[in-house]
C-alpha cells in the first residue's frame, strides 16, 4: 500500500536538522510521494533543491500563497510566471484567499488567485487552493471561472457538508489532513457523508499534526494516521481508503506533464 502526501512543506527550516531521516520515516511508513506547495519567491530555492534530492518522491508546485500577497504581489507573480514558463510543475499552488491574519490585501488576493487560476487552465495543471476564513468566498471565485480546464483540490478542507458538496459538484477534490483527528472539529461528521471518489490525503507538514501529535511538528509519515481515522469514520478497511486516495492523487496530478510537453 502506497500513500501520497498531497500537501507538505518538507523544505521549510523546521526540518533542517533531520530532513533526510524524516523522509526516510515517511518512506518506511508507506508514503511514496510528497507534493510540495510553494509559498513565494523566498521558498523556491529550498523547494527545488529538495525535489532535486528526491526526484522519484518529491514534486514541486509553483504559485503565490495568499498570505504572501502584499504591495509587491505583481513582482511575485512575475517570478511565478517565469518559473511556469521554464519547466513543468505538478500544480499551480498554493493559491487562494486567507482572511485569518490580515484583510488588508483582500482585493489583491482575489486578483492573484484569478490570475494564477487562468495560468493553470492554460497549462492544463491543477490548482491547489488555500482558504482560511474565506471558504464561501473562495468557492464562489472558483464557480465564477469554472470550465472543463479547471481542476484542483481545496487543501486542508475543514468546512461543512454543504460546502463540501459545492466543491465536489465543481469536480474538485477535498484535501483531508490532521484536522480530521481533532476532537470537536466536526469534520468527522462531514466525511461520514462524503464518498472517497474526490478525496486526497495530506499533512500540511510541519503544521496541523494529527492526534496524538497535535501541537507538535507534523511530518509526512503521519498521513497514515489520517487514513486510519478516515477508515474508522467510514467503517471500512484502511486499505480501501489508501487505495482510493492514492488513485485520486495520481489522477489529479497526472496531467501537467502531458500539458506542458
Amino acid at each position: 500500500m502506497k500513500l501520497i502526501d498531497t500537501h507538505t512543506h518538507l523544505y521549510l527550516d523546521q526540518f533542517d536538522h533531520d530532513r533526510d531521516a524524516m523522509i526516510e520515516r515517511a518512506l518506511e511508513s508507506g508514503v511514496d510521494k510528497f507534493f510540495l506547495p510553494n509559498i513565494d519567491s523566498s521558498s523556491i530555492e529550498s523547494m527545488l533543491a529538495l525535489e532535486e534530492s528526491y526526484p522519484e518522491h518529491c514534486f514541486a508546485m509553483m504559485g503565490l500563497h495568499p498570505c504572501s500577497v502584499k504591495e509587491n504581489f505583481q513582482e511575485e507573480l512575475a517570478i511565478v510566471r517565469q518559473w511556469l514558463d521554464e519547466r513543468p510543475f505538478c500544480a499551480v499552488g498554493e493559491i487562494g484567499i486567507d482572511l485569518y491574519w490580515d484583510k488588508t490585501f483582500f482585493e489583491q488576493q482575489k486578483e492573484a488567485f484569478l490570475i494564477q487560476a487562468e495560468w493553470a487552465k492554460a497549462l492544463g495543471a491543477p490548482i491547489v487552493i488555500h482558504t482560511r476564513e474565506a471558504i464561501d468566498i473562495t468557492i464562489g471565485l472558483v464557480e465564477s471561472i469554472k470550465d472543463d480546464r479547471l481542476q484542483g483540490v481545496f487543501h486542508c478542507f475543514s468546512g461543512n457538508l454543504e460546502q463540501a458538496e459545492r466543491i465536489l459538484s465543481l469536480g474538485f477534490y477535498l484535501g483531508i489532513g490532521g484536522v480530521l483527528t481533532f476532537k470537536n472539529s466536526g469534520l468527522d461528521k462531514v466525511m461520514e457523508s462524503v464518498g472517497l471518489e474526490q478525496v486526497v490525503l495530506e499533512t500540511d507538514s510541519p503544521y496541523l499534526a494529527p492526534a496524538p501529535y497535535r501541537g507538535k511538528r507534523n511530518e509526512s509519515a503521519y498521513v497514515r494516521l489520517v487514513a486510519e481515522k478516515l477508515a474508522q469514520i467510514k467503517g471500512i478497511p484502511v486499505e480501501e481508503v489508501v487505495q482510493a486516495t492514492t488513485r485520486n492523487a495520481e489522477f489529479l496530478f497526472s496531467k501537467v506533464g502531458q500539458a506542458a510537453s
